[in-house]
């Protein structure tokens, strides 16, 4: 038995079911990237009849692991949008389950406006009402060509199985 086996057999906490999802259509795992990456794209963790959605940082990446509209900040942020969706999908929930999104912008002094009227158009097609608790943040992004990456937590409960 190793230490962190013994450490969680001691401290007699119950776990949380988890569960990875994936979208593999349009975005494949960070493990299969050509330089493997230790993370999931987004969790499942169901709790007493509420599912909670934490979706990693996601980007502008094709289902090949390729960055893609390499210096179209607009059309990286439409592809960014379109692959959490998918990963919405992929765990029975919609954009009207969002209730945090976390943004990062390479540059924010000069994608900021764009950005906000992407997002305006597209959460007023999703039909957003309340909109989501958000955050835009400049930082480094991990790859040198990504120019926008977002994060984002829905809550929903899912149809009784009977």
């Amino acid at each position: 038995m190793t230490i962190t086996e013994a450490l969680d057999q001691m401290s007699g906490a119950t776990r949380v079911e988890k569960r990875a999802i994936s979208a593999p259509r349009v975005l494949n795992e960070a493990y299969d990237y050509e330089r493997p990456s230790s993370f999931s794209r987004a969790l499942r963790i169901d709790l007493n009849g509420l599912a909670i959605l934490l979706i990693s940082g996601t980007a502008s990446v094709d289902e090949n692991g390729a960055s893609i509209h390499v210096g179209d900040f607009r059309a990286q942020v439409q592809r960014t949008y379109q692959n959490i969706t998918e990963l919405l999908h992929a765990a029975g929930a919609t954009w009207k389950d969002i209730v945090r999104t976390t943004c990062y912008l390479r540059d924010i002094e000069r994608d900021y406006a764009a950005f906000n009227e992407e997002r305006t158009a597209f959460f007023q097609e999703q039909r957003l009402d309340p909109l989501p608790a958000s955050t835009g943040i400049q930082a480094i992004l991990c790859r040198p060509d990504l120019l926008v990456e977002m994060e984002a937590i829905a809550m929903f409960i899912p149809p009784r199985k009977e």
